[in-house]
């Protein structure tokens, strides 16, 4: 088991620092059970299975895949951008917290559904899963977008990806669109990825919540 420990580490592209830290043990200790040297703790077991979605099968015999499910990860990176080691990032419920404004108003007092451990990525403030296929084939309804909180629509990026609330005759519509500027003052232009759906303009005061999206990730799952 120890060579397979090893392995997953190196399938997820983590130093031992970071795999130990995530597993509670010092560096020192994860290199004895990497090395055969010290057997793998039950409570660490544990950990690879549920919160690195490791196959128990696999770490047990090496028989079957070595994870439950792989993640398709795409990263949406700016030169401005600094990665983390490694970060646990909170997954909501949109249909939980009754829409994008009160999770980002509300977020310190939201409990997450759950946490996604994802190393080498910026920083995140949250992710949610999104519906609908404007953004087809890049993302699809199902897929996880990670995103980072925007305060200011000044501080958009031309052409980034967005996670926004739009404000439509009163009613709160969460989209995931491409913005570019509009030729009208007070309006930005939002761009789908999905040919059928074709751009659309909106006011600025309309956008009630915006994010820059991060990363997404899609779940594959292997037979």
């Amino acid at each position: 088991m120890n060579e397979r420990v090893k392995l997953i580490r190196k399938q997820l592209g983590m130093t031992q620092e970071q795999l130990a830290q995530r597993l509670g043990i010092g560096k020192a200790a994860l290199s004895m059970i990497e090395t055969g040297r010290a057997g793998l703790s039950a409570r660490n077991r544990n950990i690879l299975v549920q919160e690195l979605n490791v196959n128990p099968e696999w770490l047990e015999s090496g028989r079957g895949a070595m994870f439950n499910a792989e993640p398709d990860l795409t990263a949406y990176m700016h030169r401005t951008d600094n990665s983390l080691p490694l970060q646990s990032v909170p997954l909501y419920s949109i249909e939980g917290t009754a829409g994008l404004v009160p999770l980002f108003t509300e977020q310190t007092r939201t409990k997450p559904v759950n946490f996604i451990h994802i190393p080498n990525l910026p920083k995140c403030d949250g992710a949610i899963y999104i519906v609908g296929d404007s953004m087809y084939p890049l993302l699809k309804s199902g897929d996880i977008v990670l995103y980072k909180q925007l305060r200011d629509l000044n501080d958009i990026f031309w052409g980034d990806m967005y996670l926004l609330s739009i404000d439509i005759d009163g009613e709160e519509y969460v989209t995931v669109k491409y913005i570019q500027k509009s030729e009208r003052a007070g309006f930005v232009k939002l761009v789908s990825q999905n040919p059928h759906h074709a751009d659309k303009e909106v006011e600025t005061a309309r956008i009630r919540a915006i994010a820059l999206v991060k990363a997404s990730i899609r779940m594959n799952s292997i037979r």
